[in-house]
């Protein structure tokens, strides 16, 4: 059966706590994304607090005060419903998919789930045991290793540098009583949207939402303060790692502030196989297999991020190569490179309606962070309006502000000073 294209925009309400819904209508979608956003993340954790938004998201299935985690795994099921969840730096997030007709269900079910949370101890303790063993693979994974250090050398001792996943002593720690207060102190009407996406009545999305979100607390918004860019360069061998990885990057605008010009870096420099980046480093040259390059723009502060996978033996020319490519994209921008660059995010922001619940959860995070949905036509122009000049001036604000490098896996000698040797003309200390 076809379907009516997807209206870009969704439609808002907020009720008298505070909590927003939005709802995306897909006339004639079958399913249903439904999601439960709350603006609560390792942003948002005290130093000694690192990974607790992380296990409360574990543990929010475990129990509620009226279902055990068995019937609250039947309930949706029953329904042939798939239950998921995750976290980041700036949100936690918990959704069901299912049959557009059941949505409101889905409403009810994750309202009790965000709610009404018991976090039982014995629960607690095997749940525990899992994401020791996450932390454990997260640990020996050596391009997660490099992105932790990346984001530690970036702000340093703000909490946007802290690892969703947290410390092992306060996985180790956290009590029953710990995630209790914390989904007091963070779990409010001020920082909770429900969004759904299907061929659903918002009406009814919006009576469900006030059953079971209605009474919630309404609190107030969780803020931190921006982070200062800090930059810098750290290694870390790790034995048994067969390449070396390295991820490296510069300061963007956050959601808030003019980042668009830095999306468009991202695209123009390694977006595509024809792209500068993979064009010069994997067909040309043969410096690597995977390399990737991205605009991670969150809320309060972005980041263009270089990361690749090479060998110990091509680590001089692909830092030579790459520094060349950023320099020379700082002098000169292309026209036939940025026709390229725009062509190809406008695709992408096509696709991305197509995926309903991406785009429900870009929503939710611009309502946390500016307190809006921008609607689809104002992303669009104001990445269509992004200059050459725009693009070349980007590239040299980025360099000025100096990079972070973060290097794994496996080095050779005295890993610090050779690439801080090969980083050199990027780095902040460069002069």
């Amino acid at each position: 059966m076809s379907t009516a294209p997807v209206d870009p925009d969704p439609l808002l309400h907020t009720l008298a706590n505070g909590v927003r819904v939005l709802v995306h209508r897909l006339p004639g979608r079958p399913t249903a994304d439904v999601s439960v956003f709350v603006h609560t993340g390792s942003q948002h954790e005290a130093a000694r607090d690192n990974g607790i938004s992380h296990v409360v998201e574990h543990m929010a299935f475990k129990g509620t005060a009226t279902r055990d985690c068995q019937r609250i795994n039947l309930d949706a099921e029953q329904l042939g419903a798939q239950v998921n969840a995750h976290t980041d730096k700036d949100h936690s997030a918990f959704h069901m998919f299912g049959l557009s007709a059941d949505a409101p269900a889905f409403v009810s079910m994750l309202g009790d789930i965000v709610r009404h949370g018991t976090f039982p101890a014995d629960e607690l303790e095997r749940e525990r045991q899992v994401i020791l063993h996450e932390y454990v693979e997260d640990e020996d994974d050596a391009l997660s290793v490099a992105f932790r250090h990346f984001d530690k050398l970036s702000y340093g001792s703000h909490p946007l540098a802290q690892p969703v996943i947290g410390q092992r002593r306060g996985i180790e720690r956290f009590g029953r009583d710990d995630l209790l207060a914390y989904v007091q102190r963070q779990y409010t009407g001020a920082n909770t949207v429900v969004a759904v996406a299907g061929d659903v009545e918002p009406q009814a999305i919006l009576r469900a939402t006030e059953a079971a979100f209605g009474s919630m607390p309404a609190g107030s918004e969780n803020r931190v303060a921006p982070p200062t860019w800090l930059g810098g360069l750290r290694t870390r061998a790790l034995a048994g790692s067969p390449q070396t990885h390295v991820v490296l990057g510069f300061p963007l605008p956050g959601l808030g502030g003019a980042h668009q010009a830095g999306v468009v870096a991202a695209a123009l420099l390694g977006e595509g196989m024809s792209s500068p980046l993979m064009d010069e480093l994997r067909e040309r040259r043969g410096l690597v297999y995977y390399a990737a390059c991205s605009a991670d723009v969150l809320e309060l502060a972005g980041q263009f991020v270089i990361e690749a996978s090479t060998s110990p033996q091509q680590l001089p020319e692909f830092f030579a190569e790459t520094v060349r490519l950023l320099l020379a994209q700082a002098d000169k921008v292309a026209p036939d490179a940025l026709a390229r660059a725009r062509r190809q995010m406008v695709v992408r922001q096509l696709r991305e309606l197509e995926k309903p619940s991406r785009r429900l959860e870009s929503a939710a995070l611009e309502l946390f962070a500016l307190g809006r949905v921008r609607p689809h036509a104002e992303t669009m122009a104001t990445l269509a309006e992004v200059s050459a000049t725009q693009v070349r001036d980007c590239f040299a604000t980025m360099l000025d502000a100096g990079a972070s490098v973060a290097v794994t896996g496996k080095l050779r000698r005295s890993p610090d000073d050779r690439v801080r040797s090969l980083a050199a003309p990027i780095l902040k200390d460069r002069h």
